[in-house]
């Protein structure tokens, strides 16, 4: 949604032009939040530590020029943003950060509960050098209020199997389905502290103080699958979501899912499908009869009249008459999508060391009026940027960067 000149500066036209985002963070659940914030125009810095963020380590990846191994979980989630590799072990590269961070409007990181703190890079050592700072930060279980899991490391399937949702959705006697849809337990938790930034950012452009944004992971994945504390309360358990149809059947060339939730629907449905007499079917006049009676009369029906469509053609049918239906798509067919590369939906990373087709990530889902011309910018090299942050931000000659780097407190 907005272009990134090589220094790094976003489109003057990007509403977070003028937001600069200071980060410490790996992985994903801050990493993606920080994209978006970059995304949409913020200049974002981020700090590794001189082994780099251990996304660049996961599998799958590809290989940068200079040999290094880059991991899928780091190309996901880098677009937008200048690479910094201070060792902060050292008491020097502690240092460079609070030099750095009144610069900043956000200061964010995403550590284990306490670890900044003890590094003399938590919030109040912060905000003593920038008292309008936001501080954002994202962690498994929080670090405000006393979470009894707050020391537990967490990673997005294990908030996901503590919210319930797990074995809400797990069937009979088989073990649960980890991860069904990517890193929900992530992106969810980028998503709110995205939120969180955004509405601190207003708060201080109106009162001129900064704050606190703490954003848990556990905290973000129950908002999400709310139905499952919800309807629990309302009485349905061990899975049951209540007597609607909203469940999978087989085309001529693979699934589609349809969700049936009211009557006029399901008329619709039965006159679609040719069956009419649905409609007056006493077995049938009731929601839950829809359920009891969906793999002896509904399925074998519906199936039959799909037997010899596509799954477009079918969902095309129910949905000319308002029935709400989608196909099951297969990776390669989610790329090769019209909606998908009409809305700009698949960014491209070249390979790194020039071979090879290149890496599809997802593209940037907000769109914005205001915003003219998709350009991701190419994901950092580790440290691509720090010789020029620190000249630029703190003055610091190219003699005073060589001393820091050859005394291993940068890279």
């Amino acid at each position: 949604m907005h272009t990134v000149t090589p220094n790094g500066q976003a489109d003057a036209a990007a509403p977070l032009a003028n937001v600069r985002i200071l980060t410490i963070e790996q992985m994903q659940a801050l990493p993606y939040a920080t994209q978006l914030l970059g995304r949409l125009g913020a200049d974002v810095i981020k700090i590794e530590p001189l082994t780099g963020d251990s996304g660049r380590g996961s599998l799958p990846a590809i290989t940068d020029a200079q040999g290094r191994s880059c991991g899928a979980t780091f190309l996901r989630n880098n677009f937008h943003k200048r690479s910094m590799a201070i060792n902060l072990k050292e008491p020097a590269g502690r240092q460079l950060v609070l030099a750095l961070a009144p610069g900043f409007d956000v200061v964010a990181e995403n550590s284990k509960p306490g670890a900044l703190d003890r590094l003399g890079l938590g919030y109040s050592d912060i905000k003593a050098v920038h008292p309008s700072v936001i501080y954002a930060s994202v962690s498994g279980f929080g670090n405000l209020g006393d979470s009894p899991y707050r020391t537990w490391p967490a990673f997005a399937p294990i908030v996901e199997a503590m919210s319930g949702i797990y074995e809400m959705k797990r069937e009979n006697d088989h073990p649960p389905t980890v991860s069904p849809v990517g890193a929900l337990g992530d992106i969810s938790a980028a998503l709110f502290a995205t939120i969180g930034v955004l509405a601190a950012l207003r708060h201080r452009d109106r009162t001129g103080d900064g704050q606190y944004v703490d954003v848990a992971m556990l905290d973000s994945v129950i908002a999400l699958t709310d139905i499952v504390m919800n309807f629990w309360s309302m009485g349905l358990t061990n899975g049951n979501t209540g007597p609607l149809i909203n469940h999978g059947f087989r085309a001529s060339d693979g699934w589609f899912i349809m969700q049936v939730a009211r009557e006029a629907h399901f008329e619709r449905l039965a006159r679609v499908v040719g069956h009419p007499e649905w409609i007056s079917d006493p077995r049938l006049a009731a929601r839950k009869g829809w359920l009891d009676h969906l793999d002896g009369v509904l399925r074998p029906a519906i199936e039959g009249w799909a037997q010899d469509k596509t799954r477009d053609e079918v969902c095309r049918l129910l949905s000319q008459e308002g029935v709400a239906a989608g196909p099951c798509l297969r990776d390669a067919e989610v790329v090769a999508d019209a909606h998908v590369r009409a809305r700009n939906m698949v960014s491209k990373i070249e390979q790194l060391d020039g071979s090879g087709p290149p890496v599809l990530v997802p593209g940037n889902p907000i769109k914005l009026s205001g915003m003219s011309g998709l350009a991701e910018s190419q994901v950092p090299t580790l440290g691509q940027h720090t010789d020029q942050v620190l000249a630029d931000e703190l003055g610091l000659s190219a003699s005073e960067i060589g001393a820091l780097r050859s005394s291993n407190i940068i890279g």
